[in-house]
């Protein structure tokens, strides 16, 4: 089949239409993303992190509903793929650099960009090897999980009451650790997987409504553990296989 037959072929598949439910969730989640941004020109920062997490939200629903509803389609992954560049790599750029990177001046918006980038390098890696990593890991941290950690570093801030300095400095590493993060070949469980919604031990249900207890008791400091647990448990169970790996090459085989 020639170039111009398969083109051909793309435009009568979007003549036929496009699914309205997942794709408008999709666009629920850009808009959320593209209100981080007013939000945060604004001043309103405390806002802008709760509708990245918002948007964070939306992401997790449009392809379950896609799947669920059978109406998956290659326009909607596209789609997807654009809004977490917005919703989870611009948005929270945009706010880290306003909220917090702004003294260092162009140092700031830079350490800013390079957190954008790496989200949209991870993004476009992510799309070439969806259909060779197996789907219960990540490659590198996932950009929603990057852009939740920024958001409830902020809320966290604002419930804590930390001071410009230590605000400064610490989201200047944070920026530096999520970025390497994101590009890195540190494997991180998905959320994604379809194994955490099929049926699972009664003890699983216990923890996971103590968990939601606990969260609901005070959502910015517990949603800021969480992220942090999450943002470790990559590099903690790298090493772990790390270890692993280089104690079977020691070891040497005993003959009887």
């Amino acid at each position: 089949m020639t170039e111009d037959c398969l083109r051909s072929e793309k435009r009568e598949n979007l003549r036929k239409g496009v699914f309205i439910l997942p794709n408008l969730i999709t666009a629920a989640g850009i808009f959320s993303g593209f209100y981080v941004i007013i939000a945060t020109t604004d001043g309103n920062y405390e806002r802008a992190a709760w509708f990245i997490l918002l948007a964070a939200i939306f992401d997790g629903l449009d392809g379950k509903v896609a799947r669920l509803t059978g109406t998956s389609s290659k326009f909607g992954v596209e789609l997807d793929s654009l809004a977490d560049v917005i919703s989870f790599g611009v948005a929270p750029g945009v706010l880290l650099y306003v909220w917090a990177l702004r003294p260092f001046g162009k140092l700031g918006w830079l350490a800013a960009f390079l957190y954008v980038i790496c989200g949209a390098l991870r993004l476009a890696r992510f799309n070439v090897q969806v259909s060779t990593v197996e789907s219960r890991r990540f490659i590198g941290m996932p950009i929603p999980a990057a852009a939740c950690i920024v958001a409830t570093c902020v809320l966290m801030f604002y419930e804590l009451g930390g001071t410009g300095t230590i605000k400064m400095f610490s989201m200047v590493i944070l920026v530096f650790l999520l970025a390497f993060l994101l590009v890195s070949n540190i494997e991180y469980i998905s959320l994604k997987d379809p194994e955490l919604f099929k049926r699972q031990p009664f003890t699983m249900l216990v923890l996971a409504i103590i968990l939601l207890i606990v969260i609901v008791a005070n959502p910015p400091i517990m949603l800021f553990l969480v992220g942090i647990a999450y943002l470790v448990s990559g590099p903690i169970a790298h090493f772990i296989n790390w270890r692993k790996r280089r104690q079977e090459k020691v070891e040497v085989p005993v003959e009887s």
